[in-house]
């Protein structure tokens, strides 16, 4: 056999080699989607890193409690009502040794006022009284009903019903006597519907607010007794 052709088949055998390596080192479909996801995902340097790890927000509503208070010195009230001025490490170390929480309930004041209590409890507690406190509050309606200056008494007698009825469920009636056009030239006749409308309820309210005149309106307000 011939030298040279020794030589082209070893350069043949070379090249093949070289395709099958570049076919082995030639990363596949799932190869490529695993390097992508990695690059997607942080590095664990970075979530071990303290400046990337974001404390979760306090509630401005509710108070401060152990860790959270800022001052160097507070006024403690101990469980058994016992005030003591003292540092904050103290005071920590007071409420973790009766297993309870050191919460600041005066912030303004100077040192600001803490309790050694139950959080949870207190918590509950609060939002019992101001559940109370809400069904006791009592908001009072205002009802209006209009009148003309010649108002006839049929209509007179339906609105003195309503305003019976309105006064007995604690509301407010404001009577108003609308003037238009040269109607205000009748205003003796508001002020004594007006007059009249009240004496009718006298039984069940008292007039809060005089026959006023504004503009062409005039109008009074009875609260129920």
């Amino acid at each position: 056999r011939e030298p040279s052709r020794y030589v082209a088949t070893n350069e043949a055998i070379l090249e093949v080699c070289h395709f099958l390596s570049l076919l082995v080192s030639f990363p596949t479909k799932s190869d490529r989607n695993e390097i992508q996801t990695k690059r997607q995902q942080p590095e664990e340097s970075a979530i071990l890193n303290p400046r990337f790890k974001r404390e979760p927000r306090r509630d401005e509503s509710r108070e401060r409690i152990n860790e959270e208070i800022t001052a160097l010195k507070v006024r403690v009230i101990k469980p058994n009502n016992e005030h003591a001025l003292i540092s904050l490490d103290e005071a920590l170390k007071m409420a973790t040794s009766l297993n309870l929480d050191l919460v600041e309930v005066a912030p303004n004041a100077i040192p600001p006022v803490c309790r050694i209590l139950d959080f949870g409890k207190y918590q509950f507690e609060k939002k019992k009284r101001e559940k109370e406190a809400r069904k006791k509050q009592h908001v009072v309606s205002i009802k209006e009903l209009r009148f003309r200056p010649h108002t006839d008494d049929h209509d007179y007698d339906f609105k003195l019903r309503h305003a019976k009825k309105f006064l007995e469920e604690g509301s407010k009636v404001k009577a108003t006597v609308q003037f238009r056009g040269r109607d205000i030239i009748y205003s003796d006749n508001g002020v004594q519907l007006l007059a009249r409308f009240s004496g009718d309820l006298k039984e069940l309210g008292k007039v809060e607010q005089q026959a006023l005149l504004e503009g062409k309106r005039m109008s009074i307000i009875i609260a129920p007794k």
